[in-house]
């Protein structure tokens, strides 16, 4: 019988967790190239150590790069802690739709089948962009391949995430991923799902210091030579990265 929702969500906050206290069982994505690329060429997208998804065109760029750009501040080309954190916060802020301090298991979904569907194993190409706000048929057109279920009403205020007025969509989406890697062949970390994973209580809800404690915790794993700040060139090639470089892309 396969894992319920919950039972999964609990055994990617386990990883988390095991990751913060140095614990086996999560290693880093640099480590191998999942078998899920076997079958050709995966979609050109990064997914931030907090979950947010950067995607570019094939042949363009790697999206790293607007990632560490937007999270670098101040544009001195080094990203430090505080940086670091304070991205990540941002869009737990974005993710927290009732501001309430809490990421709900309805705001988990919401940010799963409408902002990065990777995690669910669907594949998102075509796009260029930092961050795309997609049409609610999105989620409609994964609902067949997951078992259903709506999401909550979108918002269009400036700033929240999704829309019913969108003005940009997902132009293909399919399902691509059955391993279960979900985020990880496009992060720093083998974290299938990068928001749950910020639930290091194993509640089912995600708080905003737990969100943080991740965040540091990331920071100082990609901080190997304890410098305070990390630079582009020194960041680990994801395994997409890797994959797409070798097949003639350009690394970032």
């Amino acid at each position: 019988m396969p894992p319920s929702r919950r039972q999964f969500a609990r055994s990617l906050a386990f990883g988390a967790a095991s990751f913060a206290l140095g614990l086996p069982g999560v290693s880093s994505a640099q480590d191998g190239d999942p078998d899920v690329f076997a079958g050709g060429t995966p979609a050109n997208v990064f997914i931030s150590p907090c979950g947010r998804p950067f995607r570019a065109k094939a042949g363009e760029p790697y999206p790293v790069g607007a990632w560490f750009k937007m999270a670098d501040a101040d544009s001195d080309g080094k990203l430090d802690r505080a940086e670091f954190v304070a991205d990540a916060m941002a869009f737990f802020k974005a993710l927290d739709r009732d501001s309430d301090g809490v990421l709900s298991p309805a705001e988990v979904a919401f940010y799963e089948q409408r902002i990065a569907p990777e995690v669910l194993g669907m594949r998102v190409e075509g796009t260029s962009g930092a961050f795309v706000w997609p049409r609610p048929r999105l989620w409609k057109i994964q609902a067949g391949s997951i078992g259903g279920g709506g999401v909550p009403g979108s918002d269009t205020e400036h700033g929240r995430i999704g829309g019913e007025d969108s003005e940009e969509a997902f132009p293909h989406a399919k399902p691509y991923d059955a391993s279960g890697k979900g985020a990880s062949p496009y992060g720093f970390f083998d974290e299938p799902e990068p928001v749950t994973a910020a639930d290091l209580n194993f509640t089912g809800l995600i708080s905003k210091a737990n969100f943080a404690k991740l965040a540091n915790t990331h920071f100082a794993s990609l901080d190997k030579a304890g410098q305070g700040y990390l630079t582009l060139d020194i960041l680990p090639m994801t395994p997409v990265q890797r994959r797409l470089t070798r097949g003639g892309g350009k690394r970032r």
